[in-house]
């Protein structure tokens, strides 16, 4: 068997070594380490170690032998354990053989051996083992030819797919997950197996889901993710919403785009410019709303109307049911959803007026905002594309213009509440906030500027259209 030393040549491999021979226990290394090694993904900072044994005692005794004795963490429940040491995250665990049941994916679980083990791992490629062992520390066990299909870039599952992805359905996400990550391939076979057990993704919680669903979108080109989504029957489990973009109908001989595919182009444009978890989110979401207020008009042809506030909307509703974060982070994806066609208007007619309510309404996010909009230019014709990115650069030219001349972002009244109070001698009541509104309105519309003493006048002259007298 190949033999790859310098993949575990970090003293930590030494240490797990020791460990297992004072407790007489074979150690194997296991999965994703050997994997990415081997692809040369660069250095993990997660390792699984398989213990012919106990995984816990294990622990404990790594534990033990290290400075300072870093705590372990145990789940007895699952027989793992798991510690950190000099940024790295070690997970333990006893071999096992496994057995499901129908109705989840929670095995019964009983001791077993390294071959056991392999056997129940999710793909070929995930079941490389290296030993920690002294008699051959360093060597391949590859019981199932997982060094071929990563030559091949194949994921493949180590025994019948059918029975792998029926048993745990979040293997199927997982499929597509590192098919996308790693630009492999799923063997013919396996993809038909996620087909056929589809609806058995139900039974996985939603929380689970959007983990791997994350993780797809993080990729280079997430789109290849949701097109596997799409061919195996996934989506409509997942995200109805995406599904019902799909197709083009045409009336009269008037068309629209295919508004599913046009959103995986976007989400693989942005993925080119951006990192960011929730404008990658914002992306996949931007179009949610066409469906459901797609409409035919004999004198302009197919229509969309009001779609970014319905999307919006229905942003709220698909985080609601996938369990996702209902806080900012929701309300970051609503807002550029809603908002994901201003720059687009107004970048036909670029005037200050119009870029200071987009500065006051997108705030912190308008950089964010502008990078959706250059995403969704998805037109084929090169005339068109430079045309409609050198718009756009006119709206972020206009957007830095304004932003440093009248300052919006994040706006504050320059007259407070409590000065208009003051002035006039009144209480709280409804005057103030029509007096704030209308000095809002002003500096937004550039009828004066940013400043105190501009605004204090307007309020003055404000205040004595609507019966107010000044008392200072």
């Amino acid at each position: 068997m190949p033999s790859y030393p310098n993949a575990i040549k970090h003293p930590i491999f030494k240490t797990i070594s020791k460990a297992a021979t004072n407790l007489q226990l074979e150690s194997y290394v296991i999965g994703g380490f050997v994997r990415d090694y081997i692809l040369k993904r660069g250095e993990a900072k997660d390792i699984d170690i398989v213990a012919v044994g106990s995984g816990i005692e294990l622990a404990n005794e790594v534990s033990k032998l290290l400075p300072g004795k870093p705590k372990v963490s145990t789940f007895k429940t699952y027989g793992t354990a798991m510690l950190k040491t000099n940024g790295i995250e070690i997970e333990f665990v006893g071999a096992r053989k496994e057995s499901y049941s129908e109705e989840s994916r929670n095995p019964a679980v009983e001791n077993g051996t390294l071959e056991d083990d392999q056997n129940r791992r999710d793909f070929t490629i995930n079941a490389l083992a290296l030993s920690l062992n002294d008699k051959n520390f360093g060597e391949l066990l590859d019981p199932f030819n997982g060094i071929k299909d990563l030559t091949k870039k194949t994921i493949k599952t180590p025994l019948n797919p059918d029975i792998t992805y029926s048993d745990d359905p979040l293997r199927m996400l997982r499929a597509i997950r590192f098919a996308t990550q790693l630009d492999f391939y799923i063997e013919e076979q396996s993809l038909q197996a996620i087909t056929d057990n589809a609806k058995r993704i139900n039974i996985i919680s939603k929380e689970r889901i959007i983990d791997e669903i994350n993780k797809i979108l993080l990729a280079d080109t997430p789109s290849k993710g949701f097109a596997l989504l799409h061919k195996t029957g996934l989506l409509p489990f997942i995200f109805p919403e995406l599904v019902a973009l799909e197709g083009i109908d045409e009336k009269e001989g008037q068309r629209h785009k295919d508004n599913f595919w046009h959103t995986l182009e976007v989400v693989d444009n942005i993925s080119k410019t951006t990192d960011n978890l929730w404008l990658r989110w914002a992306a996949l979401l931007h179009d949610i709303g066409k469906a459901p207020t797609k409409k035919f008009d004999k004198k302009v042809g197919w229509t969309f109307h009001g779609h970014e506030f319905v999307g919006s909307k229905m942003v709220y509703k698909l985080f609601k049911r996938m369990k996702m974060p209902l806080n900012d982070k929701m309300k970051y994806v609503q807002k550029l959803v809603l908002m994901s066609s201003r720059p687009i208007v107004l970048a036909s007619d670029v005037t200050d007026s119009a870029v200071r309510r987009l500065i006051f309404d997108a705030g912190d996010h308008v950089e964010d905002l502008m990078t959706l909009c250059e995403a969704d230019i998805t037109t084929k014709n090169p005339k068109k594309f430079k045309k409609y990115h050198n718009n756009f650069q006119k709206v972020r030219d206009k957007i830095k213009e304004v932003e440093e001349r009248d300052h919006i972002r994040n706006f504050q009244p320059p007259v407070s509440g409590e000065e208009i109070m003051n002035t006039f001698g009144i209480k709280p009541s409804r005057e103030i906030g029509i007096i704030k509104d209308a000095i809002k309105e002003a500096i937004l519309e550039g009828e004066i500027p940013n400043e105190y003493e501009a605004a204090r006048k307007f309020m003055i002259k404000k205040g004595s259209e609507i019966n107010l007298t000044p008392v200072n």
